[in-house]
């Protein structure tokens, strides 16, 4: 973090005044701990310290001011939204029609019955499989 007066250190002097303010407050002393270690705190950080820090009435009102200012200067992070869920299947709608137009002509077709069964299952009929119901669609069903 570079400062134009490396002496001068206003969310630390915040952060003394704040944590001498409310002792007890285990929110302001883990900041305080972050800053020592870290050398910073994120915007959400400080935007906690500064609403902390209204509340103290000896702090200067030219510190708030300058807290603010930095608080200013960071960038906001946005999320992405997730994208919408997508259906883990999408039926094969010319299978489908195949398998249909063969077991009204040949109801009792136990291969195009077990594609039948798979396709009702949302189950994925293989390369292989979609192959052989064309044949079958093929020399079955004349056009």
């Amino acid at each position: 973090m570079d400062r134009k007066k490396p002496g001068v250190d206003i969310v630390k002097d915040i952060l003394e005044a704040a944590v001498a303010a409310y002792p007890a407050s285990e929110f302001l002393r883990s900041l305080a701990k972050q800053y020592e270690e870290r050398g910073g705190l994120s915007k959400k950080q400080l935007e906690g310290l500064y609403a902390k820090s209204q509340r103290i009435e000896t702090l200067p009102p030219a510190k708030l001011a300058t807290l603010e200012a930095v608080i200013l200067r960071k960038p906001t992070r946005f999320k992405s939204a997730p994208p919408p869920p997508t259906p883990l299947y999408e039926k094969d709608e010319a299978s489908v029609r195949k398998i249909e137009a063969i077991l009204q002509v040949y109801p009792q077709h136990k291969r195009v019955l077990y594609f039948k069964n798979r396709t009702d299952n949302n189950q994925q009929l293989s390369p292989s499989e979609i192959t052989e119901l064309e044949k079958f669609h093929k020399l079955l069903i004349r056009k």
